[in-house]
């Protein structure tokens, strides 16, 4: 990316119409490039959501949007990427959604962490309630703050990080295959966000930290990393995103398809 893309550190209340939504992203990638606007109406005729009313497309695509869209080589690689796995998937969709929704990346990135090294792993609605009256903006209702609550929880239970959607919700971690790690960590590469490549919200929210990155970090092909005491040895295999994309078959160059 010629001009680093950032993170959204204003926040908002479009969760509350649209959750992780792994299915929908899945149809918004395989339809859309960078640069390539569908209406709803199109979306819609063209059932690329199934049977969602012309209503909910309309939402959809407004979220999705703001998801992917903020990131155009990252939407490209996406669009050219139809075998993807389906815990791929789910954590690419949850980190966009990280990327895009502050108060869902703290959420994940620093809440359920915490309740993660706890005596008690676990977390409820009504803790994630006290929660979101803490962090979110003081004009929501309490309705607004319960719905809020309860979009995070259903989110996180999505992309696996916690293992119930009822009280008390065990924490839990996904599976990260080593694809989506490189995607992520590319990605990174070219984004603005707080915190740093090997200790950021994105990472630690699936377990990923300490000794236990260090160890996958040393299994990617796509990098150089080696660490002797407090010396890191790190290095990128392809000079960008878009390098590693088309390297990796997932980009308009290589003749790729959704």
């Amino acid at each position: 990316m010629s001009d680093p893309c950032t993170e959204t550190t204003a926040i908002h209340s479009r969760l509350l119409k649209c959750a992780l939504e792994i299915e929908a992203s899945r149809a918004y990638w395989s339809h859309t490039e960078p640069g390539t606007i569908a209406s709803a109406h199109e979306a819609f005729e063209r059932y690329w959501f199934g049977s969602k009313s012309l209503a909910r497309v309309q939402v959809l695509l407004i979220n999705l949007r703001a998801r992917f869209d903020a990131y155009p080589q990252a939407l490209a690689a996406l669009h050219h990427w139809p075998d993807m796995n389906p815990d791929t998937r789910s954590v690419i969709c949850h980190w966009h959604l990280q990327l895009t929704d502050p108060l869902y990346r703290a959420f994940t990135g620093d809440l359920l962490v915490e309740r993660r090294g706890s005596l008690r792993p676990e977390v409820t609605r009504d803790v994630v309630v006290g929660w979101v009256s803490e962090q979110g903006p003081e004009r929501w209702t309490l309705p607004t703050r319960i719905q809020c609550a309860s979009k995070l929880l259903s989110s996180a239970y999505a992309a696996g990080l916690v293992g119930s959607n009822r009280d008390p919700r065990p924490i839990a971690l996904p599976r990260v295959p080593d694809d989506a790690l490189t995607y992520m960590l590319y990605l990174l590469r070219e984004v603005d966000y707080e915190g740093e490549l090997l200790d950021n919200p994105y990472l630690r929210s699936v377990g990923l930290d300490g000794r236990v990155l260090d160890d996958r970090l040393r299994g990617l092909s796509a990098l150089r990393f080696q660490r002797q005491a407090d010396l890191v040895d790190f290095g990128w295999q392809y000079p960008s995103f878009s390098a590693w994309a088309q390297a990796s078959g997932r980009s308009s160059a290589t003749g790729g398809a959704a």
